[in-house]
């Protein structure tokens, strides 16, 4: 009795998994590759620098990877309790990641070479360091090689020359990043491109309006609260509190007999409706809260986390 060979059925291939971290300065263009990684908006940008005040995550998943990407606020020397915030929320990031991208912004090639924030980023990783060299469509040529060979022998990291407004060696960077990612089952389900929930990136979208809209110190005095969400409305009801330092900003946000704070409201709630895809009811109130960028029980209080004396997060 004879039997037909069976067919050998070579097994998949393993999937990979992990978390990738964005650091380097303010402005170098971090936000900007995290929405073209991941095909949709989803941190906030703005020409103004040191717009990301928290870290915002974003997830590809292609065949047999999942990146989840982590855009966290820009190195820069801390001045208020809130910049003090912001880079230990880079740098706590840092160390628990799989891979670590140092975003470099070829046309302040000196500056980036010159900051010693940078040095930190190597001391503070566990994973394999790349870094992207980017605006290279704006960039001189020279910039471009001369930050790249300093980032390579420096930083020790392993180089690409990229423009994230562009496009440009973008698919050839995530490659490299999916490969340097450990074997792991998926970490989210594979259509979800978000961790955070939809309230965190409506108040993004109203921090963005106000950077747009205005100028000097407002946009880095205003945080945005949502205090209430309620999707079982027809439209949605979003009321949120844009919280000031100073009465005289909250004049400015709210604008002669109004004016302002209903463009601004007008614009966000746009966007917002683009987001959800449905019609939303925004509702804005403006309050003063005297000096919070300065008062950790202030920045506590909206989720940021400060730290010690030790450089441990406080609680």
């Amino acid at each position: 009795m004879s039997s037909e060979p069976k067919a050998i059925v070579a097994p998949s291939p393993p999937t990979v998994a992990g978390y990738v971290v964005f650091v380097g300065r303010p402005n170098a263009g971090k936000s900007t590759l995290l929405n073209a990684m991941v095909g949709e908006k989803l941190s906030i940008v703005s020409p103004l620098a040191q717009t990301t005040w928290r870290t915002v995550t974003g997830i590809y998943t292609g065949p047999r990877a999942q990146i989840v990407f982590l855009d966290t606020p820009g190195l820069l020397d801390a001045r208020d309790q809130l910049q003090r915030a912001m880079v230990h929320a880079a740098l706590e990031r840092v160390a628990d990641a799989d891979a670590v991208l140092v975003v470099l912004d070829a046309t302040r090639a000196r500056e980036e070479m010159e900051s010693g924030r940078l040095a930190e980023v190597g001391r503070a990783r566990r994973g394999p360091l790349f870094a992207a060299v980017n605006k290279i469509d704006v960039a001189e040529e020279r910039d471009v090689e001369a930050l790249a060979r300093w980032a390579e022998a420096e930083l020790g990291a392993h180089v690409h020359r990229i423009s994230a407004l562009l496009g440009a060696g973008l698919l050839k960077l995530r490659d490299a990043l999916g490969a340097a990612l450990p074997e792991s089952p998926f970490l989210f389900p594979a259509e979800q491109i978000a961790s955070q929930p939809l309230r965190f990136f409506v108040a993004e979208l109203i921090r963005e309006t106000v950077f747009e809209q205005f100028r000097q110190e407002i946009p880095y005095s205003t945080l945005c609260s949502i205090e209430e969400y309620a999707e079982d409305r027809s439209p949605i009801y979003i009321r949120a509190t844009l919280h000031v330092e100073r009465s005289s900003q909250k004049g400015i946000l709210i604008g002669e007999r109004g004016r302002a704070i209903r463009e601004l409201g007008r614009v966000a709630r746009e966007k917002v409706e683009r987001l959800v895809g449905e019609p939303v009811f925004l509702e804005l109130w403006v309050k003063v809260l005297a000096g919070w960028r300065r008062k950790g029980s202030c920045l506590r209080r909206f989720g940021f986390q400060l730290p010690d004396d030790h450089g441990r997060a406080a609680r």
